[in-house]
């Protein structure tokens, strides 16, 4: 079959590419539909001049006006089982397809281990990158390897886990700033589920949910149907109120000072970590700073989850930096603990 030539646009508009809707445009965006689109990049002199920067499902990202360089947009479909041993099933995806939709396939095919990571939005490919989590589980617990293109040679690499170096939201690909300077475009995510599955259901609403349905022993599609139900009830759909998702990492703090906040504030959810740390809950913290429904300018944390920061029309790129800066400002100084944000900014000042 004759190789399709490489989709390249100019002066493309991104707005319907984030999530957030923000006005956006790329000086040239590109569609990698294959391996061989990512290597026709990396042996195009001119296109490898260019900034880069490769944009998934861009529900984890704040866009400025206008990137003036290339932005690559993988759109590789693939599921397929390669491989199995008498613990695992290996069973990868491709980098454009929509995670939720991945999740569901795994779980329709029988192989179990995703289910609580149900309906976060993006693509397969991003997930490493920001080491996706929710509910007691993180992609780094079930990710296998990560093939992709260098696109500065053209040469495939595979990332094992080990190499992928994950820590709470953060990978290689962000602590070497590949994710910013489009470096490495993943191709493929490998993953290995567990034959010896058990359901990981440690947190409260959603042991609440199962027991609601009087689901004792919950499958793992139960899981997954509970956690997008939950899921749905508190995050706004981006499709009619365009939002990032969560727009805070969860702070993690020394054991002492978490001790001292819970002492002063006893409803604070407080998660001890194995390194002896403490996650705190971010919603909580901002929910408590007076941030919950409360707007600025065209912007406003959710109504119904602190946690999230939405559009509710209009806004721009600094809209939502000045509302993020506001909220930290306010849970630094109530309660001395540093938010984060969780999406990518590009292009904003």
């Amino acid at each position: 079959m004759p190789t399709m030539p490489l989709e390249l646009v100019p002066d493309a508009d991104l707005r319907q590419r984030n999530t957030l809707a923000l006005p956006a445009r790329a000086r040239l965006l590109a569609t990698v539909r294959s391996a061989d689109d990512a290597r026709a990049i990396a042996a195009n002199p001119a296109l490898c001049r260019e900034p880069r920067f490769i944009l998934g499902g861009g529900s984890n990202l704040v866009l400025g006006a206008c990137f003036d360089g290339l932005v690559i947009a993988p759109t590789i479909a693939a599921r397929r089982l390669v491989g199995e041993d008498a613990d695992a099933w290996y069973v990868s995806g491709g980098a454009g397809e929509p995670w939720h939709d991945f999740v569901q396939w795994t779980l329709a095919q029988g192989w179990p281990g995703l289910e609580n990571l149900s309906l976060i939005p993006g693509t397969v490919g991003a997930a490493p990158i920001q080491n996706i989590g929710a509910y007691g589980l993180e992609v780094a617990e079930r990710l296998a390897c990560v093939d992709a293109i260098d696109l500065d040679t053209g040469e495939a690499r595979r990332f094992t886990a080990a190499d992928c170096r994950f820590g709470y939201r953060d990978s290689i690909f962000k602590q070497e700033g590949w994710h910013l300077d489009g470096r490495f475009l993943i191709t493929e995510v490998t993953f290995r589920l567990p034959k010896q599955w058990a359901p990981l259901i440690r947190y409260a609403e959603v042991e609440r949910e199962l027991a609601a349905a009087g689901l004792a022993a919950p499958s793992a599609a139960d899981v997954a149907q509970t956690i997008a139900t939950i899921r749905r009830r508190k995050l706004p759909d981006p499709a009619s109120t365009p939002n990032a998702g969560s727009f805070f990492q969860n702070p993690v703090v020394d054991a002492t000072q978490a001790a001292q906040l819970q002492a002063a504030h006893p409803t604070l959810p407080c998660y001890p970590q194995a390194n002896g740390q403490v996650k705190l809950a971010a919603g909580w913290l901002i929910e408590q700073a007076g941030w919950k429904g409360r707007r600025l300018g065209p912007v406003g944390m959710y109504e119904k989850q602190a946690l999230v920061l939405v559009n509710h029309g209009g806004a721009i790129a600094a809209d939502v930096a000045a509302l993020a800066k506001a909220v930290e400002v306010d849970v630094q100084q109530q309660f001395g603990v540093s938010l984060l944000p969780e999406p990518i900014y590009l292009g904003v000042a």
